[in-house]
Formats: structure tokens, sequence, C-alpha cells
């Protein structure tokens, strides 16, 4: 081998390493990328209500045996402290893909519609722009509720703090919408899926199965913090990305996998 071809080689080789660095950092199309890594939080930030940026009081959110884990043995009541752990980078066409399930007691005096609930929170706004005391992101929320051993509850809901969406045509303005998914009693492992294509659609699926699908998800200008957003964004009020986060929303809740596969534009 000549040595015009030596470093021809090690250039190859170099610019291969890259390549291949770059598709592990961002995923593939139709790769699946894990964004939580089974040991800690790295890659994520917190914010709970009443508390600075990153400050997870009492272990709020934590790793434990591979899983990550809202817990409340800290707290002597809930105290509204509602919480958030924000993946730290901004997605916009993805699938998301949530292994989760419910498990324990409610905390003391936690809200009665707060029980065996928590949430994924897409298209929302960056925690560093969230008020001290704002207890939830400006964002569309796919909520996830489990049964209480006797009535029937949806799954994969929509909630829409600070935001509306299209359904049928028209403009959504309801807060919460009840999905079509079945009821999911105790601690069983339950996997939420969400396909998010940009300001075109967003659909939920619970166990595989299509649940719920709207369209143009937006900002809402009579909420307060939307508004500010808006007028931020020059007056557009079309959400086309944002910040992805996980709920903490007074019941212990485990997930086990976050993963996600980007889409095309």
């Amino acid at each position: 081998m000549t040595r015009w071809q030596s470093q021809r080689m090690v250039a190859c080789i170099v610019l291969l390493a890259s390549i291949i660095a770059s598709t592990s950092a961002r995923g593939a199309d139709g790769e699946w990328i894990q964004l939580f890594n089974g040991k800690n939080l790295d890659g994520w930030k917190v914010k709970l209500t009443g508390y600075d940026l990153n400050d997870n009081f009492g272990d709020t959110f934590r790793v434990e045996a591979g899983l990550m884990k809202v817990r409340y043995d800290a707290y002597e009541k809930f105290g509204g402290t509602f919480g958030h752990i924000f993946y730290d980078q901004p997605f916009s066409n993805y699938v998301i893909r949530v292994e989760y399930r419910f498990v324990g007691d409610q905390v003391n005096e936690g809200p009665g519609w707060a029980l065996r609930n928590s949430g994924i929170m897409v298209h929302g706004q960056t925690p560093e722009s969230m008020t001290k005391d704002q207890d939830f992101p400006t964002s569309i929320e796919v909520q996830l509720l489990g049964g209480d051993g006797k009535k029937e509850r949806t799954t994969g809901n929509l909630c829409t703090p600070g935001t509306n969406v299209v359904m049928n045509g028209k403009l959504f303005l309801p807060h919460c919408t009840s999905s079509t998914s079945k009821t999911y009693h105790g601690e069983q492992w339950v996997t939420a899926e969400v396909e998010v294509r940009g300001n075109k659609s967003i659909k939920h699926f619970i166990n595989g199965e299509l649940v719920l699908e709207y369209t143009e998800p937006q900002l809402d200008e009579r909420d307060e913090i939307a508004a500010k957003l808006i007028e931020k964004a020059g007056g557009n009020k079309a959400l086309t990305g944002g910040t992805i986060s996980l709920q903490s929303e007074s019941h212990p809740v485990d997930f086990r996998k976050v993963e996600l596969r980007q889409l095309e534009d």
C-alpha cells in the first residue's frame, strides 16, 4: 500500500466514524433512539411548581432499577407541586413511545382528578420560559390515566394547557377530551405512542391501537402565557415543534422506556 493510499484509507475511516456518530446522535429516519438511558437523568431538565429550574425537590424524578420514577416519599403533602421533566432537545416530526405504569398510593392531599394521572407533553414551551410558579407548560398533553379497579377510565386522552387543536375541521376549545382506549387497572405496563407531524396532525396510540387524532395544534390567545408566546413569535399561533416532557401530578408512576423515531418533514 502506498503512502497516498494509506492516507486516503485513514481519511475514509475518519469520515465514516463522523457519519456514524452523527447518525447515532440524531437517529436515522426510521431508527429508534433512546431518550432515557436507563441509568440516570442525563439529557433531562426538571421543573417543579414553586422551584427553580433543575431544583428536583425530594428527588421527585429519579432513576432506580433501570426505571425513571416519580416518587413523593419526601413530601408531607402534595402542596400543588406539579412537576415536569423535559428532554433537552426539541422535535417537530416524530413518533415518541413511552412505557408506563402507575404504582402505590397517591401522595397526601393530591387532587382527586390527579389519581393515577400523568402525561406526555409535546410541542411544549421550554422550561426556561416557564414562570417559577407555573403549574403546566404551554403544550399539547397526551394524558395518561389508570383505572381505579372499578370504573371505566380511558387513557391517551387530550388536554390543552394554553393550546387548541382542530377536530373534524373545527377549532376544538374544550380543555380535555377522552380517547377511545380501553381501561387499564392495577400496576400493569401500558405502551403509549404519539405520532407528531409538525402542525399537520397528531395521533395517539395505546398498546398499538389508534385512540385519538386531531390536526393544527396551536397556541390559545385567551391564555396569558400563550399570548406572550404568540407575541414573541410575531403573532404566529401555529405549533410546529417544541419540547417533550413527562409529568408528576401527585401519583407515583414508573417509566420503563422513553424512545423516539424521527420522521421526515
